[in-house]
């Protein structure tokens, strides 16, 4: 195992990872997949929910023995776990922290309850649209005094299903798993038409509610796995799992709520401030109007026109009224113009002739300031 733990570097980077599930580390849309799920199951229940954190780093024994994995397992390889020492390990799947949390609850006087714990699972993995090192998932169990079975198995995954994706279409086919048993494996159809796995389900194995004592001849449950980065991306309609964690403020925005995602383009922005003259009353929306009508279809390099400041002719300086050509009855706006288009880098020509035409189509001043050569047609 010395040569396979990982080394103190990617320790810490892994450990410095925001957890998107987490509302103490700020707002993200991710938050609120997981709380329509659990609203969702404890409005159809009638019962508490009991929401559960604990630190990634768990033992050998946390992550697979308790949950029955057996010791020759696939599972266990250095080539899909994290390992920090030969007992300890960054958990592959926010299941490690059931069997502790359902002896915490062996003994409250609980009937019926939803057990959630969401979090940042870590795993070797590989690198695509779909995959990423650091993936959040969501474990939500039902424990029980009465029997439940394979029909309260499915109605619970067409209430977690229509909460975190409505109307989405979805299917389910038998999956084995150590702690379950009666097992399905649940997948989404995307846009495109694809299959996407979101989650695994099946009922509590009776042997685990037993080693955290609860009485298997009264007690039973359902046990769900929830991939909440995939389930966010069909949800906003999102094809690449980087986007979730996006720096850019044009993305992290709309990393906020569930509306359907809005494409922005990668390629660099190239921005021009104008100062035009227009009249008193005219609006941002007006402004932005006239601008789609003159350009037409170019106008899908026009990545925002943001108005930085307004003044009214009577308190502009006499210099810059000159300058402008400003009527007593019009107003000085500072616009920023930012220029992007979707799949290609503009060149400096096509920014300053679009500035240009831009310029055109606002400013209504008597003198004129051009970046090319002449005016635009």
């Amino acid at each position: 195992m010395a040569n396979t733990v990982l080394d103190a570097d990617a320790y810490q980077s892994a450990l410095g990872l925001r957890d998107l599930t987490d509302s103490a580390a700020g707002p993200h849309a991710m938050q609120l997949i997981v709380a329509g799920a659990t609203m969702a199951l404890c409005k159809a229940w009638g019962c508490p929910v009991v929401v559960h954190r604990e630190s990634p780093i768990v033992t050998v024994d946390e992550n697979y023995n308790r949950l029955h994995y057996p010791s020759t397992g696939a599972a266990r390889d250095v080539r899909y776990t994290r390992y920090i020492t030969a007992t300890t390990l960054l958990r592959t799947h926010t299941s490690a922290m059931i069997p502790t949390l359902l002896r915490m609850i062996a003994h409250a006087p609980y009937d019926d309850v939803l057990l959630a714990c969401p979090g940042i699972v870590y795993r070797r993995d590989t690198v695509d649209r779909l995959h990423c090192g650091e993936p959040h998932q969501l474990d939500l169990w039902r424990i029980r005094t009465t029997r439940l079975g394979t029909d309260d198995l499915q109605a619970m995954i067409r209430q977690v299903v229509e909460a975190m994706l409505p109307g989405a279409e979805v299917r389910s086919a038998p999956a084995t798993h150590p702690y379950t048993v009666d097992g399905l494996e649940i997948r989404a159809r995307n846009t495109a038409g694809d299959w996407v796995e979101i989650g695994e389900c099946g009922l509590a194995l009776p042997a685990l509610l037993a080693e955290a004592g609860l009485d298997p001849q009264r007690h039973s449950g359902l046990a769900m796995g929830l991939g909440l980065d995939r389930i966010l991306m069909l949800r906003k309609g999102i094809d690449d799992i980087r986007l979730l964690r996006s720096p850019d403020p044009r993305i992290a925005q709309q990393m906020l709520d569930l509306a359907p995602y809005r494409r922005v383009s990668s390629q660099p922005a190239v921005r021009r401030d104008l100062s035009i003259a227009t009249g008193a009353d005219t609006t941002k929306e007006e402004l932005g109007d006239r601008v789609r009508t003159a350009l037409g279809n170019r106008a899908e390099s026009i990545e925002a026109i943001e108005v930085l400041a307004e003044t009214p002719v009577a308190a502009l300086p006499a210099a810059a009224g000159t300058r402008l050509g400003i009527a007593k009855d019009q107003k000085n706006v500072l616009l920023r113009v930012v220029l992007r288009h979707p799949s290609r880098t503009l060149t400096d020509a096509e920014a300053n002739l679009l500035r240009d035409e831009i310029y055109k189509a606002l400013h209504e001043g008597g003198t004129w300031q051009w970046a090319g050569a002449a005016p635009p047609p």
